[in-house]
Formats: structure tokens, sequence, C-alpha cells
């Protein structure tokens, strides 16, 4: 198993990062300090675990009055021409494609908070049809590298740091970022099409892909018209109609068709509890390996032999204090934040290794978190070749951001 692999990597990696450290350069304090931090992301991911809680009460509860209100069957017919051919496991009209369809749409948003209880629910819907219950069914395997390819139109969080740190157009990022993330998911879908042999080249996938270019070129073209405090704004305007809108006609419907709709709401709501526990095991498993790698200087040892590599091939090396945003972004999304963060401090925000952060942060979406949480969701264990494509798509993300910083913001 891949993720059992990744998962051991992390401590033995670890360990010998921390041997190095004590016998190398004297610090003996080094194992102390990585237990220390093991044992705060345990108590991190409990609180992360119960946050998700509520919202996924919440969530989940409205996803379950559209369900039985006929909403999700809707919107599961609305795009059954595209997911046939894309996930020909799934029956048509099943509701695993209408969660499906909202998690997308809220990744595209930037909707965190609403993307992951529709997700979780997309993947119990396609567990209920694995005929294998420990092993990724290749519907479950697509649609997560879709979502770890990170996907997003509006990089809102991004602009706003941005503009806390001082840059002079904090949506200057905009348009790179989502170049980098499109090809990140491109390159996640061919992939996993490698795989599964999935027909790209159908009229019905070429005829959506083309419209889904064209609607993310019109919201790019009248976005990058807008200010950063108007983009913002008219961000937070469709988000929240959007996501609103979503819930009231949900209801609408169940009224219209006289569903009892608190009742299915509760029913929904407990789905939500339930789930949140049965993520929090391999939640904290997958955190605590992140922490105890990050902890004992292994991502330092790994950034300094990039360096050295890329000098030894005679490469740039500007990109290299940008890398760990790139590095750290498929392990965990605060801590590239705050390596982000970090290299506009210390660089700039309107600095080469400053912009390239953010094209990185944004390029592609935490991996082994989304692997973590969404498989545990359904208690999945084999994942396959689930990692591998993600990492793919993490990479294409990583050197379509190197090449487009270099063309929009040259040294």
């Amino acid at each position: 198993m891949i993720l059992n692999a990744v998962w051991l990597f992390f401590f033995f990696a670890a360990f010998l990062a921390c041997v190095v450290q004590w016998l190398g350069f004297g610090d003996a304090a080094i194992f102390s300090r990585v237990l220390q931090e093991a044992f705060a992301m345990a108590k991190t991911a409990f609180e992360i675990s119960l946050g998700l809680t509520g919202v996924l009460c919440f969530w989940l509860g409205i996803m379950r009055v559209g369900e039985k209100a006929g909403a999700v069957a809707m919107l599961a017919r609305a795009v059954d021409p595209l997911f046939r051919r894309l996930f020909p496991g799934i029956p048509a009209g099943h509701p695993a494609a209408g969660a499906m369809l909202l998690n997308i749409g809220a990744n595209m948003l930037g909707l965190d908070n609403a993307a992951t209880p529709m997700g979780l629910k997309a993947m119990q819907a396609m567990q209920d049809l694995n005929p294998d219950k420990d092993t990724a069914s290749d519907a479950q395997i697509l649609f997560l590298v879709l979502n770890a390819s990170g996907l997003t139109l509006i990089p809102v969080s991004i602009m706003t740091y941005r503009a806390q740190l001082g840059a002079a157009n904090p949506a200057d990022v905009f348009l790179p970022i989502l170049l980098a993330t499109f090809f990140s998911t491109l390159a996640g879908l061919l992939a996993v099409a490698c795989f599964q042999k999935i027909r790209l080249h159908h009229p019905v996938v070429l005829a959506w892909l083309l419209g889904l270019c064209a609607a993310a070129s019109g919201t790019l073209w009248y976005f990058a018209r807008l200010t950063a405090a108007e983009m913002s704004a008219a961000s937070a305007f469709v988000s929240g109609l959007v996501l609103f809108g979503i819930i009231v006609a949900f209801l609408a419907l169940a009224v219209w068709r006289r569903v009892a709709a608190f009742e299915a709401f509760v029913e929904g709501a407990k789905e939500g509890f339930n789930t949140a526990i049965l993520v929090l095991p391999y939640l904290v498993a997958m955190l605590v390996g992140i922490a105890v790698f990050r902890a004992s200087g292994g991502m330092d040892f790994l950034l300094k032999g990039v360096s050295a590599g890329l000098a030894w091939l005679g490469a740039p090396t500007d990109v290299v204090p940008a890398l760990p945003t790139a590095l750290m972004k498929p392990l965990s999304g605060s801590g590239s934040r705050g390596m982000m963060i970090d290299a506009m401090t210390t660089y700039g925000a309107d600095s080469f290794v400053g912009r390239l952060a953010c094209l990185f942060q944004g390029a592609a979406d935490t991996t082994f978190y989304i692997v973590a949480v969404y498989f545990g969701s359904v208690a999945v264990r084999n994942t396959r070749y689930t990692i591998p494509c993600c990492l793919i798509a993490d990479a294409a993300g990583a050197m379509a951001a190197i090449g487009i910083a270099y063309l929009f913001f040259p040294v």
C-alpha cells in the first residue's frame, strides 16, 4: 500500500534526520522537540476533526434534504452525459454525481467549508457502489485526484495575504494561479485517464471540457478587469449568493414536494457526526507523520539537496527560497500557507520569490490531508494509484507555476 509506505517514510526519515542533527550538530534536544510536535499535532488533528463536526452536520443535513426532495438527482441528471464517460462505474442519476458536482463547484469558488462535506457525501455514495470496500474504486480515485489538483477560479485568501503584506497589486497573481492550477488539474485527469483507459477524446467529453474552459475564461475576463478590492467584494458576493441560493432552493423544493425538511436535515446531520468520528484516526495518523518529518529537519535537508542539485545542473536557483511552499503544500495546508507568508515577509510580497510562493500555494491542494480525510471517511485502506496521480498533478502544477512566474514576473 502506497499510503502505508508514505506514512512509514515520514517516521523513518524523521528519525534519521534526528540522528544527523544529534551526531552532526550536537542537538540532543531534537528528539524531545519532535515528540512534542507529534503530540501537539495529534491535538490539532482532534481539533480539526471537532471543528469539522458542526460543518459536516450542517451540510450533510442540507444534502439529505436535497436528496429526499430530488434536487441531488436533478443535478446528477444534468451532468450525467459527462460523468457517465468519466465515471462509468456510477449509474445514471445516482446521488454521487450531484454531490460531486456541488463539491467541485464549491472548490472552484474557494468554499472549503462547503466543499469538504459535499466531497465526503460523494465518497460515501460511491462507496455504496464499491464492490471491494477496503479498496478504492476507479470513480473514487478520479474524484479524489480532481480534488487534490486544487482547481480554484478565485484565490481570495492568497490575494488577501498579499494585500496585508503590502503588495502593490495583490491581484497580480490571479491569472498566473488560474493557469497553474489548470495545468495541475489537466495533468491529474490525464494521469488517471491513462490508468483507467478513459476516452477523453469522446465528443461529449471534449464538448464539456471546452465549455468549462470557456466559462473559466469568461470568469477570468470579468474578474481581471476589477481592482483587488472589487474582486474580493464580487467574489464574496457571488460565493455567498450561489451557496445560500442552493440551500434555499433545496428547502423550497422540499416544501413543493411535501418532504419533511426538518426531519431529513436531522437525519443527515446524524450522519455528519458519525463521519467526523470516522475521520479522526486517519487524520491523526497522517498529520502526526507530516509533523515529525517537518520538525526533525527532514524537510530542510530535502531543500538543501534540491538546491545543490539545481546548482550542479546549472539551473537557476531563484526558485529555491520559494520551494518550501511547494514541498509543504501536499503535506499541510496551514504549513504551506505559513511558508508562503514567510517567503513574502522575508523577500517582499512583490518579489519573484514572494509571487512564486503564492503560485505554489494556489497551484494544488493538500494531497495527503485529502487522502486521509476522504478515504478515511469510508474506511478505504488500499488507495491503489491515487497518491502517484495526485503527486503527478502536484508536480505539474509546481513546474507550471515556475514557468508562468518567469513569464509574468521576470527576474
